[in-house]
């Protein structure tokens, strides 16, 4: 009892600092946003949206899924995290090389020279942050966000006012170089001055061996995940240009704020959380229900909310310049209410070690989900491409709900049927709006600040009225969070 009471005021104040590490982190990414948006162009972000695929496998490669299996394993020792540090820091500096060598033959493809040389600074992020994931990871598997908030959110700050002034200089892409560059260097300083752990001098191959029975599916379910995530960026940097690439990457950055605003902070805890309930499905199903409630009360009518003021939003936070982005935004958004319900699913299935279940069912997923996006770019165009990524989204949901039903009990149907009520109170609440804004013809921002008044009356109205279980329980969550802040 006194154990399970631990756990829930550790879970509570878990999710207290991831929310202040996410909304933080989301403040400053916004902020960020806004001020670079009018002092970079379209081409300058297209050129960092056309190396993200390369960036982003090469993270997932090092991590290797040792990651997840630290935090899954009951009780690693000391030889465990620096085997896998050691590891981290050889295979980071391999990849490096690797990428060094390739980045005249990568801006060959897109037909861009400066790629070679961003492609050879930014790729040093790589080693800087092999250096710190044993250190992120332990502080994770013990809860103890308050840390992680406040190294990352240090981090970002520092960076953010640097990459400001550097933008207003007139270093253009180099700006976002530097950006990832020092959030990368700083966050590790800090990680490794706050962590009392240190390595020791070992490498272990039966540790290593051990974890790598676990981390090795995770690591290959990751790199596909990661592979078909940024396919989308290799394709429009080929096929169109830069600078409509640097429109999709703004409206997918922001769709990525907004959709992860909750999922992330209820990501971040709910992995360390039902691993440690793991032997107890009943136990898992409570946990699951209250995780995947709270985060579709809110991010449901948040994303439906960002589809209807997508216009004023943009000319409001990053100008004229890049209403371009705004159609692609509204179709991302539809892929973020799925996003919202699928990470979660897929931590309960990590958490009781069915590694190599989550490997096999995302070949599956992904493959189907790439499919979808290649023939809708081929038939058309980047809109086509776009519905092939909302396809792909509640794809992986499903599926992912499907492995849950199968191995934890918490069916499909008894998700559809927690999740009914919130879909249903936010699609009316959307309809309204909609035609209200449809019959008023107001200057945009004034118009899209009484949809905005008329959608929350009407989803707040419906909440109450029916007494949505989704509602309770959000509002318990608040009142503990209320509870945790006062202490």
């Amino acid at each position: 009892m006194a154990k399970q009471k631990s756990l829930k005021q550790k879970t509570i104040s878990g999710v207290v600092w991831s929310a202040i590490h996410k909304f933080a982190n989301v403040f400053l990414g916004f902020v960020s946003g806004i001020v670079l948006a009018r002092l970079l162009t379209p081409h300058d972000y297209g050129v960092i949206g056309m190396l993200t695929i390369f960036l982003a496998v090469s993270n997932t490669f090092i991590d290797g899924g040792f990651g997840s299996a630290l935090i899954q394993k009951k009780n690693p020792t000391d030889e465990d995290y620096s085997t896998i540090l050691y590891w981290n820091l050889a295979f980071s500096t391999f990849i490096y090389i690797v990428l060094y060598a390739c980045a005249p033959y990568i801006a060959k493809f897109y037909n861009l020279s400066i790629l070679s040389d961003v492609l050879r600074v930014q790729g040093i992020v790589l080693i800087i942050n092999a250096a710190r994931i044993v250190q992120h990871n332990q502080l994770r598997k013990r809860l103890e966000f308050k840390k992680v908030a406040i190294i990352n959110v240090s981090s970002h700050l520092v960076a953010l006012v640097v990459t400001i002034y550097l933008a207003w200089i007139g270093w253009g892409v180099w700006s976002l170089v530097a950006q990832q560059l020092l959030v990368g260097s700083l966050a590790t300083i800090f990680y490794w001055l706050t962590a009392k752990w240190r390595p020791l001098l070992v490498f272990s191959f039966s540790s290593f061996k051990e974890l790598f029975g676990f981390g090795g599916f995770v690591l290959l379910s990751n790199l596909f995940n990661t592979l078909c995530n940024n396919i989308q960026s290799l394709l429009i940097g080929k096929i169109y240009n830069s600078t409509t690439l640097g429109f999709y990457t703004k409206a997918r950055t922001t769709e990525n704020y907004s959709s992860h605003l909750i999922s992330s902070v209820l990501d971040q805890v709910s992995y360390p959380v039902l691993s440690e309930s793991q032997h107890d499905k009943q136990r898992m199903i409570s946990i699951l229900k209250k995780f995947i409630c709270t985060s579709a009360y809110v991010t449901f009518p948040l994303m439906l909310l960002f589809i209807l003021l997508a216009k004023p939003l943009f000319l409001l936070l990053y100008s004229e310049r890049w209403l371009p982005s705004v159609p692609y935004f509204q179709i991302l958004c539809l892929s973020g209410i799925a996003i919202c319900l699928q990470n979660i699913n897929y931590f309960a299935i990590a958490a009781i070690g069915k590694s190599k279940a989550l490997f096999k069912w995302t070949l599956i997923k992904r493959t189907t989900g790439l499919i979808f996006v290649i023939v809708g770019l081929w038939l058309f165009g980047i809109y086509g491409l776009l519905a092939g990524t909302v396809a792909t989204s509640w794809i992986i949901y499903l599926v992912n709900a499907g492995l849950v039903a199968k191995h934890i009990g918490y069916t499909g149907w008894h998700q559809f049927r927690d999740l009914l009520p919130v879909m249903s109170a936010s699609l009316t609440a959307y309809a309204i709006a909609f035609i209200v804004g449809y019959l008023l013809h107001l200057n945009l921002y004034i118009e899209g600040i009484i949809q905005l008044a008329v959608f929350f009356f009407v989803y707040m109205f419906i909440s109450l009225y029916f007494k949505i279980e989704a509602y309770c329980l959000a509002i318990g969550v608040i009142g503990s969070l209320k509870q945790k802040l006062k202490k």
